[in-house]
């Protein structure tokens, strides 16, 4: 099957017009864009022509959710594994196979033929691309979101938004540059469960709220990801493009495919699962940013390859003077969050909130106290016949809101608030230091060689 393709210095030319353009308030540079009023006769019905950066495991879930959409139509596919990109389960390595249900089955009906690119520079200067979902290691996700708003393309980003904080402030800086719709993927801003809860927290539900906690438990003794000596990738895997800004190193069948989150240059378990927690717990609190963190962490029972802590736990004192405490045991099972995903610990009871249901549990008095209970016990569960998976749900907000351009669920700045934490934590572990952080100047105020965590240099060619 031939590739297509478009030169580099077209895509540079039409992205450069399309950023001079929003500037002037005019984006009618050849045919006239989805969110564009002149086009509008009847948005509803309108269809959006989506883009997939990255159709491995992830990428592919979020490609099934937005193709359960009638108005979305699928019009342009890249990867850098070709048989991820045209679709072949048949062509898949051997040694990736042993992931099982991380590989996906692929096969889909596109209804049409659709644009295969290897290089997603290629795909964003596709002008039939509408908008684009990008689902690759978060080491890419800055320079591929960046890029796709400057090309005019409103953009579906997955969580981890980041892997430093100085690109999330750049991503917004692009987004509000362009004026594109941007959601951030922590799903969980979908559950009406949580949108319900988070004004009735903040406005004193459970009293006053000291601590909040969540938790992550996966045993992955004794050998994690395995250990594997580096290699050749297979011939059909592109690795130079999938190390992308980050520097050189061989390849290890226990990097990638999907591996890669257990290796500190591509990812980070507090910030593949953690920012899920984060986030909703800091919405619910409704804080911006933690004052200070500190951890407790190491790899010392996995004997893997990975190099990230196997157990790790992290406090973050908020403005409010709450304590925020996440957890990552992923060399013991069992967890510590009974009445839900993640717990809030208030004043007048307890409250624990999972995607459809919530407990709260009135506090008991305490010593000198002589009041019996504040609050009455409570407890709710979603209508299953009602229920909405919040991927789905998130995905539905980003389709609606391409169309009348307002604010999505996640916009782009609570998504780098959140993982902001997850980074965090990172930093605060391998300095071995408590941080004080500057939620204003994005700076750490108590030890200036730590701020040098905040990003990276990228390998040549790339850049913010």
């Amino acid at each position: 099957m031939k590739k297509q393709t478009t030169s580099r210095r077209k895509f540079i030319a039409s992205s450069s017009m399309a950023a001079a353009a929003v500037a002037m308030g005019n984006q009618s540079l050849g045919a006239i864009p989805l969110n564009h009023p002149k086009k509008r006769t009847n948005p509803q019905k309108e269809k959006i022509r989506m883009g997939f950066i990255g159709v491995g495991n992830r990428g592919t879930q979020l490609l099934h959710k937005f193709m359960e959409n009638d108005d979305v139509e699928i019009v342009a596919l890249c990867d850098v594994y070709e048989p991820y990109l045209y679709r072949d389960y048949s062509k898949v390595h051997p040694e990736y196979l042993k992931l099982g249900g991380r590989i996906p089955k692929m096969g889909e009906d596109f209804g049409k033929e659709v644009k295969r690119y290897h290089d997603f520079r290629d795909l964003l200067g596709d002008k039939q691309v509408d908008a684009v979902c990008i689902a690759t290691p978060e080491h890419w996700h800055a320079i591929q979101m960046i890029q796709a708003v400057e090309a005019g393309k409103d953009v579906y980003v997955e969580k981890p938004l980041t892997i430093t904080i100085k690109e999330g402030r750049e991503m917004v800086k692009a987004q509000q540059r362009t004026g594109k719709v941007v959601q951030v993927g922590l799903n969980r801003r979908a559950s009406k469960v949580y949108q319900g809860l988070a004004p009735k927290i903040q406005a004193g539900k459970i009293g006053q709220i000291s601590t909040v906690r969540a938790i992550r438990v996966s045993n992955l003794a004794p050998n994690g990801i395995g250990n594997f000596q580096p290699q050749n990738p297979p011939a059909d895997f592109d690795w130079d493009m999938w190390l992308g800004p980050r520097a050189f190193r061989p390849y290890q069948y226990n990097i990638a495919p999907y591996k890669f989150r257990w290796w500190s240059d591509y990812s980070s378990q507090i910030a593949n699962w953690g920012v899920h927690f984060l986030d909703a717990l800091r919405w619910m609190l409704g804080e911006k940013a933690p004052v200070s963190v500190s951890v407790q962490g190491s790899k010392k029972i996995l004997t893997h390859d990975g190099d990230i802590p196997d157990t790790m736990e992290v406090l973050y004192e908020l403005p409010s003077g709450a304590i925020m405490k996440f957890m990552i045991h992923e060399a013991s099972g069992g967890g510590v969050t009974p009445l839900g995903n993640v717990e809030l610990f208030g004043t007048k009871g307890n409250l624990g909130i999972s995607d459809f249901e919530y407990k709260v549990v009135p506090s008991r008095p305490g010593q000198f106290q002589t009041w019996d209970q504040l609050i009455e016990p409570e407890e709710y569960t979603e209508d299953k016949s009602t229920r909405v998976d919040t991927t789905s749900g998130l995905i539905r907000n980003f389709l609606d809101c391409v169309k009348s351009r307002e604010e999505p669920w996640c916009p782009i700045e609570e998504g780098h608030r959140s993982t902001t934490f997850a980074h965090l934590a990172n930093i605060a572990h391998r300095t071995k230091s408590r941080i004080d952080w500057d939620a204003e100047k994005e700076r750490i105020t108590n030890n200036e060689k730590a701020n040098d965590l905040l990003h990276y240099e990228y390998r040549k060619p790339w850049s913010l």
